[in-house]
C-alpha cells in the first residue's frame, strides 16, 4: 500500500519570488499545455515580464530562471493538494489523488540549481529590487489600477498574520504562504479583497525576510 502521508518539504528559498501568484493564478485557469517560454511570453503580456537584460542571452536567461524558481516555490506550496510538474517542455498542475505517487525530489539538482539565488548572475542587491519591482506590478494586479494605500506598521502585519514580534523569518515566510493559498481569489473560498490585505502586509514584512 502507498504511503499517503504528506511529506514535509525543507524550503531552501531564500526569497519568495512574486511570479509564484501570477503563475498559479495562468495555471488555475490552464493547467496544463505550458512550456517556459509560452509561459514567459504569456506573463509579457499580462505586465510581469520586464526586459531584464540588455543581453538578449542574458535577458532570455533570466526570464528562464526566475520562472523556474517560482514554479519550485510554487509547487512546495501546492503540494500535498495539487502536484505540479516541473519540466522545461511540459508544466502542468493537477490535483492529487489518493493513490498518486508524486513526490518533491530535495535531491533533484535542477530543483536546486534553480532555487540557488546566486544562480542568477547578480548580486543580491539588483535581485531584491527587481523583486521589489514584480511587488510593484502585483500589488497593483491585485487591487486594481488605483488600489486603496494600506499603511502597516511590521507589528500590525505581524497580528494580522497571527504572529508576534518573536516569530523567525521562516516562520513568517511559511505563515505568508499558507494564508495567501487560503485566500487567494482563485481558490474555492478565495476572498480578494483578504488576498488584497494579506498582500500589503507581506509586502512589509518581506523585506525583513
Amino acid at each position: 500500500m502507498l504511503d499517503t502521508q504528506p511529506i514535509l518539504v525543507k524550503s531552501q528559498t531564500e526569497m519568495d519570488n512574486p511570479l509564484v501568484w501570477p503563475i498559479f493564478e495562468v495555471l488555475k485557469q490552464t493547467p496544463s499545455g505550458w512550456k517556459v517560454h509560452t509561459l514567459s511570453a504569456h506573463l509579457g503580456e499580462l505586465g510581469f515580464m520586464p526586459k531584464l537584460d540588455d543581453s538578449p542571452e542574458k535577458d532570455l536567461f533570466k526570464r528562464n530562471f526566475l520562472i523556474m524558481n517560482a514554479l519550485f516555490q510554487l509547487q512546495e506550496t501546492v503540494y500535498p493538494e495539487k502536484w505540479l510538474q516541473v519540466e522545461a517542455m511540459e508544466i502542468e498542475m493537477k490535483p492529487m489523488f489518493r493513490r498518486s505517487i508524486h513526490y518533491i525530489n530535495l535531491d533533484d539538482p535542477l530543483r536546486d540549481y534553480y532555487m540557488e539565488w546566486a544562480n542568477y548572475e547578480a548580486n543580491a542587491g539588483e535581485v531584491r529590487r527587481l523583486l521589489n519591482e514584480f511587488w510593484t506590478r502585483y500589488r497593483r494586479f491585485v487591487g486594481g489600477d488605483e488600489p486603496k494605500e494600506i499603511n502597516f506598521s511590521r507589528a500590525q502585519a505581524l497580528r494580522l498574520f497571527e504572529l508576534n514580534e518573536a516569530a523567525t523569518d521562516n516562520e513568517i515566510r511559511k505563515t505568508w504562504r499558507k494564508l495567501a493559498m487560503r485566500w487567494h481569489p482563485d481558490r474555492e473560498k478565495g476572498d480578494a479583497e483578504r488576498f488584497r490585505v494579506l498582500c500589503e502586509a507581506w509586502n512589509i514584512l518581506r523585506k525583513d525576510v
